[in-house]
């Protein structure tokens, strides 16, 4: 895996660099103390991770990723003195940080996790994440989803989001429905939720997602939850926490 190390503190820099060179399958392919410098070297070595300072004195973390927009985005592992708390933004988005200073268990579960997404080639749904957070930072609503890659060995199919009739939590997975077939995206139900258009999809529950317009019957059951009925027959459970905006939603 091929990495770069961004952060304007030399100190910080070199205790990146010296648990990286630690690890034998990480190829370090540069070092920059500064954002411009960082936008540069990003175009001219490609890497697969970087670790990015949030916080530099020219161009921070953030404006590095948006100098790139357009462009191919490697793996980001943000390092940074936030609290916690701002720090959710990340977790939503699905890219990894560090908070300063820099724990080794940590260190190591970052790399862990870039190592799992390069395995499972959904690079594709880190960068769409990337850039979500970076139009929620300028105030731009993220752009929603249209269609999914599925990949499957060393296949990709496609998978429209108008055609999806209802999505299903599977740990770290969603299954897609779609008429009688189900594809397998390599994203969890709590991430995808951000990327769906919220006038088509919604929450029933806190393993199912439906596509409102496949929507035949809705009744109450006897414990205040609900059902509903798919155009196909389906039938889902529908969580008492969420039916009322199902049927606001439903009521248009």
């Amino acid at each position: 895996m091929r990495v770069l190390v961004v952060d304007d503190e030399p100190l910080a820099r070199l205790g990146v660099l010296t648990r990286l060179a630690a690890m034998p399958d990480i190829e370090i392919v540069g070092e920059c103390g500064a954002g411009l410098e960082a936008v540069a070297a990003i175009r001219q070595h490609a890497p697969d991770l970087v670790f990015l300072d949030v916080q530099m004195p020219d161009v921070d973390g953030f404006g590095v990723l948006e100098a790139l927009a357009g462009e191919t985005l490697p793996l980001v592992v943000f390092l940074t003195a936030y609290d916690r708390f701002a720090l959710r933004a990340f977790d939503i988005h699905a890219v990894d940080y560090l908070l300063k200073p820099i724990d080794d268990e940590r260190f190591a579960e970052a790399v862990r996790r870039a190592r799992a997404a390069m395995m499972l080639r959904d690079g594709d749904a880190w960068q769409q994440r990337l850039l979500d957070m970076l139009a929620e930072r300028n105030g731009v609503a993220p752009r929603h989803a249209e269609r999914f890659a599925i990949r499957t060995g060393s296949r990709v199919a496609f998978v429209a989001a108008a055609e999806i009739d209802w999505i299903e939590a599977m740990g770290d997975y969603a299954g897609l429905h779609v008429a009688d077939k189900t594809h397998l995206l390599r994203e969890p139900l709590h991430t995808l939720v951000n990327r769906l258009d919220p006038r088509c999809f919604l929450r029933v529950h806190r393993s199912a997602i439906v596509r409102l317009d496949r929507v035949a019957e809705l009744r109450t059951l006897p414990n205040r939850d609900g059902e509903l009925q798919l155009k196909d027959g389906t039938r889902l459970r529908v969580s008492r926490s969420y039916s009322d905006a199902l049927r606001k939603a439903l009521a248009g």
